[in-house]
């Protein structure tokens, strides 16, 4: 089948399995996931990833956090910067230690192991971005410090793996692609990259939609968005972060524009029609089962530990700056999907020699089954927060 085809059986299964999903009471996202792991090399094999495929779900994550930081209320993101820093140091130290030592205890060398807690660090806030927007809850304190939250992750866990590989390369180890890796270099760069984004939200993006304004071709005012969105993601990936954290950023400036609700009602039909499903999808096809029952006592406490050491993490780091206790369970469960930030980690790590090819397929599936649990979490805890 062709590409296009193929595209068009995706989203057509996708939608029909959104619905009954959604009839239910589980999260969408669940079901898209899902589409991936049924359909893909876990189980049936009629789907592969490829390299449209990739290209596609990369746009949906963009897109997603393009209407995170669109929705985001920015006098809230700034209100609660220090919880949100507190919720990502916490989200941080605990998976490095409690997986770290883990993954030790089963037998994995001490440098290899630490890694593997380095992966669980990370945090894709982009599936929590899809619950909390199916439940109305991005414009709150709660949405506000796990975005927050998210972003200072991001920063972390890229100058985690960026040591890492320093080490490795002082070692004496040759990493391909990852030679040239200078700390100090990139942290400049993503300092410059963090002024940059002042200038666009306070001067740059208000006039480029004011002039976008005057222009005659139809759709003038997204079609300036879109570019924004797009220069500040490909801007973020050049410094060596997510190309989601650059497109939250262009969102948080356009939100901060008077052309907000144009582009918002233009957004969500291009990310949520192709884009966003097909990223949900990708995640489910990143799962392999090839020795799933042979590893399975590995997979199911590293699963557990996932998901409990984000809540607790990011949880009662919530709770010690001053958050109500179903808040914090809100904002730690909203934490846990690792996604596509763990993936690329382990993906990286992998072809640098941090992660030997017989624990690499384990830990997939361990980031796969973590980010379907997720949603499942995240919604018991938004629905607790409402019956308290």
């Amino acid at each position: 089948m062709s590409f296009i085809g193929t595209l068009a059986l995706i989203l057509l299964v996708t939608l029909i399995v959104s619905q009954l999903f959604s009839r239910v009471g589980i999260p969408d996202v669940i079901g898209q996931i899902l589409v991936g792991v049924v359909a893909g090399p876990a189980m049936l094999g009629w789907l592969q990833q490829s390299e449209m495929i990739e290209q596609f779900q990369e746009i949906g994550v963009i897109v997603l956090m393009f209407i995170a930081g669109l929705e985001s209320d920015l006098s809230l993101l700034k209100k609660y910067l220090k919880p949100a820093l507190m919720v990502a140091l916490g989200g941080m130290l605990l998976p490095i230690l409690v997986m770290g030592v883990a993954a030790y205890g089963f037998g994995i060398p001490v440098f290899e192991a630490f890694f593997i807690g380095v992966v669980f660090s990370a945090t894709s806030v982009s599936i929590s971005v899809a619950v909390l927007r199916e439940y109305r809850k991005m414009d709150t304190k709660e949405g506000a410090t796990i975005l927050g939250a998210a972003v200072a992750d991001d920063i972390g866990g890229v100058m985690l793996l960026s040591i890492m590989i320093s080490m490795m390369n002082s070692q004496g180890s040759h990493v391909s692609g990852h030679g040239s890796t200078n700390l100090g270099l990139v942290l400049l760069l993503q300092v410059a990259f963090f002024g940059g984004s002042y200038l666009l939200i306070r001067w740059l993006a208000p006039y480029l939609m004011h002039l976008s304004s005057k222009m005659l071709p139809i759709a003038a005012n997204s079609v300036m968005a879109m570019v924004i969105c797009l220069g500040m993601a490909a801007a973020a990936e050049s410094v060596s972060l997510s190309g989601a954290v650059g497109a939250f950023f262009a969102g948080i400036a356009i939100a901060n524009t008077h052309k907000k609700e144009t582009v918002n009602r233009s957004f969500i039909p291009i990310g949520y029609a192709m884009f966003i499903p097909i990223f949900f999808v990708n995640v489910g096809l990143s799962m392999r089962l090839d020795h799933f029952w042979d590893s399975i006592v590995f997979i199911l406490v590293m699963t557990v530990l996932a998901c409990l050491t984000k809540l607790l993490g990011s949880g009662g780091g919530a709770k010690m700056m001053g958050f109500p206790l179903d808040s914090s369970y809100v904002i730690g469960s909203g934490m846990i999907a690792r996604g596509e930030m763990a993936l690329i980690t382990a993906q990286i790590g992998y072809e640098a020699h941090l992660l030997s090819e017989s624990y690499y397929s384990d830990i997939i599936t361990v980031i796969v089954l973590a980010t379907i649990l997720a949603p499942f979490i995240l919604k018991h805890a938004i629905k607790r927060m409402k019956t308290a």
